[in-house]
């Protein structure tokens, strides 16, 4: 079992950067892929990043690549995503999401265990 929470999100301006993190515990976290999903309101969860479980590999959504950054620190049972040059586009609820194994690139039914979601909001 691996427990999951995230934080760092919150109201921004367009123009703006966010960072969240996610806290991973519980089985072996070098173990697991790690990936960020988000959910706007009335729409499905989506894919957004993920980060293989060295860390040395990463996948992006068109949409977020060259903006956002997914990252993880094996050490302290983390992953982040540093989230730049943000627009309304990309308010939503922020997921982490883990799968024991190798990175896929969503959908959402390859990962296994969850966070509750950290809301993020992007003024225009």
């Amino acid at each position: 079992q691996v427990q999951l929470v995230e934080s760092g999100g919150g109201l921004v301006q367009a123009g703006g950067s966010l960072r969240l993190s996610c806290a991973a515990s519980g089985r072996s976290f070098s173990n697991y892929a790690m990936a960020w999903f988000r959910q706007a309101p009335g729409k499905e969860r989506v894919f957004v990043a993920a980060i293989s479980r060295g860390g040395s590999s990463t996948h992006y959504t068109t949409s977020v690549k060259g903006r956002f950054t997914i990252s993880r620190d094996n050490a302290k049972d983390m992953v982040y995503l540093q989230m730049n040059s943000l627009n309304p586009e990309d308010t939503a609820v922020y997921y982490c999401a883990s799968r024991l194994g190798t990175v896929v690139i969503g959908p959402p039914q390859r990962y296994d265990y969850w966070g509750q979601g950290t809301q993020v909001t992007v003024s225009s």
